[in-house]
Parts: structure tokens; C-alpha cells; sequence
């Protein structure tokens, strides 16, 4: 006679299951297909039909006002434009340096745009390495410091700039507009990434400097690297010089 005490349930089932693990059989098969998400696709789409249509322009991202305002209000001269430069709250493009002014006087022989600042500027613009740089590019071109005009599109030192956005921004009009107040023969650009703002694919330029018709400028520019990678660089200096001989016919 068995003496054993009878299963339970519980182990009658773990037995089974071992029994058909051991067989080989660990799976429910079935011929007809079966959709095991039908319930709740048909729930989540009950749901979506019930719900309210959202309110029109709900979730969309506020529009980004353009940088420096209405056009209208920019400044019509360079002394003015400094001072907006300096003080106007709508040309706010990131970062926490100080802003810089520009520096030079109308009709310079030559405008040398750089993206910003130096991170170590406060009180003069490209005071640092980059500046003695440009400083000695133009004395090598034979134009003095005190004639040429130094600017750089962003009004402080930002970490990281998104130029696209920038150029969606409008910062492109603004350098524009910059540019026509200072009315230079040349106009030397230091930084390629910049192109954006000036409707130019950053790719076009390609790894000589060249000479751009850049849109909505009314002066001839050149472009190249920008003052860092120049000064890290020096077959890119020299190619810079070259490209200057070549745009320039040797002289100004």
C-alpha cells in the first residue's frame, strides 16, 4: 500500500510542468494566428477618440523672437551701434563673458570678423593671443592696426555656438548691417562655421580660403579658419597668406 500523502495542487501542477519541460515541450502552440495586443490597441484607440483635440498650437515650442529686435530701432552709425552693442538686452545669445565692443573707424581698408571674443576679453576686443595674431597678419599685409576695424559676430564669449539657429535668429542681418555702417574695401572673415549666417553651407568653403559673395553683404569677403586653429596651425597661416596674395593681387 502507498503511504505516501496525496499532492496538492500546487505540486500536481509543478509536476506537470516539469514532466512536459523534460519532454521537450516548454511552448502553446496554435495554427490560427491570434493578435494579442487587439485589446489594447482597440482600448488605446477608444481612448483617443474619446479625448479632446488639443487646443490649436498646444505643444508646439514658443517661437524664438529674432536677436537685436526690430530692425527698424538698429542703430544708423557706428558710435551708436557700439553702444547698442553693448547695452541692448535682445541681442542675448548665451554665455556670461562681458560683452565687447568693436573696434576701428568707418571705411577701414580692411573689417576682420571673428565669431567672438576672446574668452580672457573685457574691455577690449581680441586683446589676447588671437589679437596679437590678427595684429601681426595685418602688419604683414601692410595695413596699419589703427586703419583695419575689428568686430566679431557675437557680442560676448559663448561656449559652443549653434550658428544655424543663430542664422534662424537673424544674427546674419545684424553683421550685415554692421558691415554697411562700416563700409570697408575688404572684409576678412575668420571662421568658416559663421557661414550660415550669410546663407553659405559651412562645407563650401573647403580647405583653402576663399572668396565669398556673402548673401545680404554689400563688401567682398574672404574666409578662413578661425584664429584659433590659425595659430595652432601653421600650414593654415600659411595658406591664409596665400589666398590673401592671390585675392588681393600681393597688395591691399
Amino acid at each position: 500500500m502507498d503511504s505516501r500523502p496525496p499532492l496538492t495542487l500546487a505540486e500536481q501542477l509543478a509536476a506537470a510542468q516539469a514532466w512536459w519541460r523534460e519532454a521537450g515541450v516548454d511552448s502553446d502552440f496554435a495554427d490560427a494566428p491570434r493578435n494579442w495586443l487587439e485589446g489594447e490597441r482597440s482600448k488605446a484607440q477608444s481612448e483617443r477618440t474619446e479625448a479632446p483635440e488639443p487646443l490649436s498650437g498646444r505643444g508646439q515650442p514658443p517661437a524664438v523672437p529674432p536677436l537685436g529686435g526690430d530692425a527698424a530701432t538698429w542703430p544708423d552709425s557706428l558710435a551708436d551701434f557700439a553702444r547698442w552693442w553693448l547695452t541692448n538686452e535682445q541681442l542675448e545669445a548665451g554665455g556670461t563673458a562681458a560683452r565687447v565692443s568693436p573696434r576701428g573707424a568707418a571705411n577701414a581698408a580692411l573689417m576682420v570678423l571673428v565669431p567672438m571674443p576672446e574668452a580672457s576679453d573685457t574691455e577690449r576686443l581680441l586683446s589676447g593671443p588671437q589679437g596679437q595674431l590678427v595684429a601681426n597678419m595685418l602688419r604683414a599685409m601692410g595695413i596699419a592696426e589703427d586703419t583695419a576695424y575689428l568686430a566679431s559676430a557675437l557680442p560676448r564669449h559663448v561656449r559652443h555656438p549653434d550658428w544655424q539657429a543663430l542664422a534662424a535668429r537673424e544674427l546674419g542681418q545684424i553683421v550685415n548691417h554692421h558691415v554697411r555702417l562700416v563700409a570697408p574695401r575688404r572684409l576678412l572673415v575668420l571662421g568658416r562655421a559663421m557661414l550660415p549666417l550669410f546663407g553659405h553651407d559651412p562645407a563650401q568653403a573647403g580647405a583653402k580660403p576663399r572668396e565669398f559673395a556673402l548673401q545680404g553683404c554689400p563688401t567682398p569677403a574672404l574666409v578662413s579658419y578661425v584664429p584659433e586653429t590659425l595659430l595652432e596651425t601653421a600650414r593654415f597661416r600659411a595658406a591664409l597668406w596665400r589666398g590673401w596674395l592671390d585675392w588681393t593681387g600681393g597688395g591691399q
